[in-house]
């Protein structure tokens, strides 16, 4: 189908990291495949099951940063996944045949158990949530997954489920996914960790430009540096992560001699730094006030985006009811006497 599909669960404002990470190469690939961005707000309650309540904002505020970020309404389909119950009843009938063994050998379900232990994950959605993933992608028949490598088992799964549900049902209804390995994101956070929210570490898209400055100017730096007249070593610098990141071959030479030979101050190396990342901010926050202007233009793009997914999926849909043997029988009714 040379179709990509990809989705993030609806947490709140994105972050650097998420630019970075994954919408830069969703606004690349828009020109290049039809491609379905989805919101998962199902696969959000697998794990916040117990507290709902903030996922519709934290879904509109996404939407927002993907738009602002250049996703374009026009070249790709942007949808929510519970606009779509027919993900749901591809998952419940695939369900029936997915052997039990194997969601419990894919990996990142005994790591986010053991990460989120303050959490009770002994759930069936929890267990079953890369069937789900799996139903997201094979609904639409979607040969493209771009993924990083700790996701590929997540796609190698979703493979096993196509071929299963094609031998036994001897139809080739389900395609085969490949996953489309992207590169991991870079970005690190403020304190030279993963940026990431329970970090407390992160620099949000459309953050405003007082905020980031603020931010950044107070960043940590090399430790060594006490003073001003202290030499470092840019490689145990936060701040030469982001370097490594926006700046030219000339400025990443004059930061580190500076550093090296204490003729900058941090202070000096941060500020090319600010300049970079509000510069790159600018654009997305005038492209995020339109839309904050302008809810119905939002509702509009989403409505339109779930309705062209849903016909796509219920295509799939028919095909695989047909296949089991779900056949729809429409009879008429028993005229009454």
């Amino acid at each position: 189908m040379n179709r990509v599909l990809s989705g993030m669960r609806p947490t709140g404002r994105l972050h650097l990291g998420h630019y970075h990470g994954v919408l830069t190469n969703w606004v690349q690939l828009q020109h290049e495949h039809p491609c379905l961005f989805m919101v998962a707000d199902w696969h959000a309650l697998t794990t916040a099951y117990d507290e709902p309540g903030a996922i519709g904002q934290h879904t509109q505020d996404m939407i927002i940063d993907w738009l602002a970020a250049g996703i374009d309404p026009s070249k790709a389909t942007l949808f929510i996944q519970s606009r779509v119950p027919e993900h749901a009843e591809l998952f419940l009938l695939l369900s029936m045949m997915t052997p039990l063994s194997w969601l419990e050998r894919v990996p990142t379900w005994k790591d986010q158990q053991e990460k989120l232990l303050h959490k009770d994950l002994a759930t069936y959605g929890f267990l079953g949530y890369p069937l789900l993933q799996a139903a997201d992608i094979l609904i639409y028949r979607a040969d493209k997954v771009p993924v990083g490598e700790d996701q590929v088992p997540h796609i190698e799964f979703t493979r096993e489920i196509a071929r299963r549900f094609n031998h036994l049902y001897g139809r080739p209804v389900l395609a085969e996914p490949k996953a489309l390995l992207t590169h991991a994101s870079k970005m690190p956070g403020l304190d030279g960790q993963k940026m990431s929210k329970s970090y407390g570490n992160t620099i949000a898209l459309r953050e405003e430009a007082d905020v980031i400055t603020k931010k950044m100017r107070t960043m940590k730096t090399d430790p060594a540096r006490m003073r001003r007249t202290d030499v470092g070593d840019p490689e145990k610098c936060p701040v030469w992560q982001f370097h490594k990141i926006y700046s030219s071959d000339e400025v990443k030479t004059w930061v580190e001699a500076g550093c090296r030979s204490a003729g900058i101050g941090c202070l000096d190396c941060k500020q090319p730094m600010i300049e970079a990342v509000l510069k790159e901010q600018a654009p997305m926050r005038e492209r995020a006030k339109a839309f904050e202007a302008d809810p119905a233009r939002i509702t509009a793009i989403i409505d339109e985006g779930c309705e062209k997914a849903r016909r796509l999926a219920q295509d799939t849909l028919r095909e695989v009811r047909n296949a089991i043997g779900l056949t729809r029988m429409v009879t008429k009714p028993t005229p009454v006497t």
